[in-house]
Parts: C-alpha cells; sequence; structure tokens
C-alpha cells in the first residue's frame, strides 16, 4: 500500500488546515490513522478510523479540535485541522496497518505502512 499526503502548509494561530492522504488500495482489514512528529519529539498519535467505518479515535491531545473522515470511493482520508495553535506545528503523517484496534492504534509501530509527511507549520 502505498500512502500519499498533502495538504500541509504555513497557518496563523487559530486558522484550519485539511490534510488528505491518499492510498494506492483499500484494504478492509486496515485501520487508517495520522501521526505527528514535532522537531526533537517522538511520533504522535493524532487520529485512526477503520476503511469498513465506526469509531473514530483520537488523540487527547486532538480532540475537539481535529477532525478526521473518509470517502472510501477516492481511497482517501482527510483530517480537518482546527483552531490551530504553534504547538501543532509538525510533519503529519498518514499510515495504514491490519487488525488495529483501539488499544493499539495509538501505536505507530503497529502501523505497516507510511506516507511520506506533509508539514503544517503554525505561526502565532
Amino acid at each position: 500500500v502505498q500512502l500519499q499526503a498533502s495538504g500541509g502548509g504555513l497557518a496563523q494561530a487559530g486558522g484550519s488546515l485539511g490534510l488528505s492522504c491518499v492510498a494506492s488500495e483499500r484494504t478492509s482489514g486496515h485501520v487508517m490513522a495520522w501521526f505527528r512528529q514535532g522537531s526533537g519529539s517522538e511520533r504522535e498519535f493524532v487520529a485512526a478510523t477503520r476503511w469498513t467505518g465506526g469509531s473514530i479515535w483520537y488523540g487527547d491531545s486532538v480532540k475537539g479540535r481535529f477532525t478526521m473522515s473518509r470517502d472510501n470511493a477516492k481511497n482517501t482520508v482527510f483530517l480537518q485541522i482546527n483552531s490551530l495553535r504553534p504547538e501543532d506545528t509538525a510533519v503529519y503523517y498518514c499510515a495504514a496497518g491490519p487488525g488495529l484496534i483501539r488499544s493499539t492504534a495509538n501505536q505507530p509501530e503497529k502501523y505497516l505502512y507510511w506516507g511520506q509527511g506533509t508539514q503544517v507549520t503554525v505561526s502565532s
């Protein structure tokens, strides 16, 4: 599976950005996720969901401001980021992995496929 993330850029605090991740194929057993990694930081879980639908899981630091969605017809997942903060500055990655559940979906080592990342920079 190849993943291509896009949509990052420079934005002001308080603004919004939308990210997209297109998958080369959609595997029903896969969980799709967003992670982010700031400079000098570990990779942080942002959100995840299954292609087959159901719950969307969010990291504690992004709840209420980030919204993940998907368009199965386009093999694409999205991440809408509202009320941007400087601490949201990071490279955002999409990832895909099989057989994940809520308790494991936040673990980057569980994912087999990664996109190249897209930079989000938030100015204050």
